[in-house]
């Protein structure tokens, strides 16, 4: 192989809708499936075929209610509500897969860990080592209210809860069992040996978690943990404890953002490679650039500019104002805090801050043309921009995919950034796969410092 190896996942979520605006309703779009067991299977072979790594499965856990303060221009627009629980497709997509990987969003603001342990070790045993978790801690107002609260929990006390989350499933999955305490000793009628088990008896600011771990040690014990995030707290958090990132990064600061996880993980005892960074991607490609070009001009005809407003909260009504006027001035226009807007958005004028929000359509990360051009594309982000994967933005289900299975798979795996399909990797994990490792965490992970029970 030459070169560093593409990790390539496609991003998606149990809704009709996700991140592309409006586009359910392209022709023979297969969104309004998202309810269908047939339709996880479906996509599951395309991405296996495909070369695909892993899906990359998002979830919130409230309505987005900010704009126009309420919930029904997203029941409108089908933007991720109505939306299902992500973990449950996974055993029916695992079911007709071998190699395909599963990254699952899931919050730690909310639910109880203990639980939340079972469900991962579950999902660990049933795909053999293929799941991986997605740690967030969760952004929207309606999520909060959900849950009993009155507002949303500070940014920076919500990783402070999530440092102390995560440390509690490392105790269970790490230190709860011992790797043999499964005999199945049929003789002596002995499964699990007592002394190779016990409690976690956790106490702490946020939980209190007595133990022991339901579920016996899983292929990977701890699943692949990935983070989703670009703020000073989140890399700070991703540094101790990701092993995939995904952020969103802009022009300049691509490079120095993939260097400051790095060097987070440098600083938390770890090795910078312990970290692969991925960001989101869009492709458009054909036989010819003028037909991917034509792919691209047809799927934009359907965006829905309101999703955007949705989908940001946006904190005004840009469609009540001219666009001449800047978002501040519409903003106060409303009686309402400029504040509430990001600082670089301010000075926009309504259209151009309808172009910037709207990440469906942005240049970065964007491909357009034949599949050379989008390997050469590829090639530059991963050598020039030194990222490690992507996760693929979908406009069309299947044809995303599709597209990119056809037209782009070869073409990369001929220049050795994807791996051919394999009998013999049938067995990896997920971790196995991506880093070429064994199944378990690296002894400088936090996590490992509870195995065998020790420091509990």
């Amino acid at each position: 192989m030459t070169g560093k190896r593409l990790i390539l996942n496609l991003f998606e979520m149990n809704t009709p809708t996700h991140i592309t605006h409006g586009l359910w309703r392209l022709p023979g779009n297969n969104r309004h499936r998202y309810t269908d067991l047939e339709f996880w299977q479906e996509l599951a072979v395309i991405l296996e075929d495909g070369g695909f790594d892993a899906v990359f499965l998002a979830d919130v856990l409230g309505a987005y209610d900010v704009y126009r303060d309420g919930f029904d221009d997203a029941l409108r627009e089908g933007l991720q509500i109505p939306n299902n629980d992500p973990m449950l497709v996974v055993p029916a997509m695992a079911a007709v897969t071998r190699r395909l990987g599963f990254g699952i969003t899931f919050s730690t603001s909310y639910e109880p860990p203990f639980t939340f342990a079972r469900r991962m070790s579950t999902l660990d045993h049933l795909t053999r080592g293929r799941v991986g978790w997605n740690v967030v801690t969760s952004y929207l107002p309606n999520a909060a209210r959900n849950f009993g609260l009155a507002d949303q929990i500070p940014h920076d006390e919500r990783y402070r809860i999530a440092e102390e989350y995560l440390d509690v499933v490392y105790k269970l999955w790490e230190g709860s069992w011992d790797d043999d305490a499964v005999v199945r000793d049929a003789e002596h009628g002995i499964y699990a040996d007592p002394s190779k088990v016990r409690r976690i008896d956790h106490r702490g600011t946020y939980f209190s978690v007595a133990g022991p771990h339901l579920s016996e040690p899983s292929p990977q014990r701890t699943p692949l943990i990935f983070q989703a995030t670009a703020s000073p707290a989140g890399i700070a958090l991703a540094g101790k404890h990701a092993e995939l990132v995904f952020t969103l990064v802009w022009g300049d600061t691509v490079h120095s953002t993939v260097q400051a996880f790095r060097r987070a993980a440098a600083e938390n005892g770890r090795l910078p490679g312990d970290i692969k960074v991925f960001v989101q991607a869009a492709v458009f490609v054909a036989d010819t650039d003028a037909e991917a070009q034509a792919k691209f001009d047809a799927y934009r005809a359907y965006r829905s500019e309101i999703g955007a407003y949705i989908h940001t909260s946006a904190p005004f009504d840009p469609t009540r104002h001219p666009p001449s006027l800047t978002v501040t001035e519409a903003v106060i226009a409303e009686g309402r805090d400029p504040g509430r807007v990001p600082p670089q958005l301010r000075g926009l004028s309504i259209p151009e801050y309808t172009r910037a929000i709207d990440e469906a359509w942005t240049d970065e990360f964007l491909a357009i043309g034949t599949p050379d051009h989008i390997a050469d594309q590829i090639e530059h982000w991963l050598d020039v921009d030194d990222i490690d994967g992507i996760n693929l933005r979908q406009y069309h289900s299947f044809d995303t995919a599709l597209d990119f299975a056809k037209f782009v798979t070869p073409v990369l795996r001929q220049r050795g950034r994807l791996t051919a399909p394999d009998d013999d990797d049938d067995h990896l994990t997920l971790r196995e796969r991506l880093f070429g490792r064994g199944p378990h965490l690296e002894g400088t992970h936090p996590a490992r410092r509870y195995h065998g029970g020790a420091n509990l």
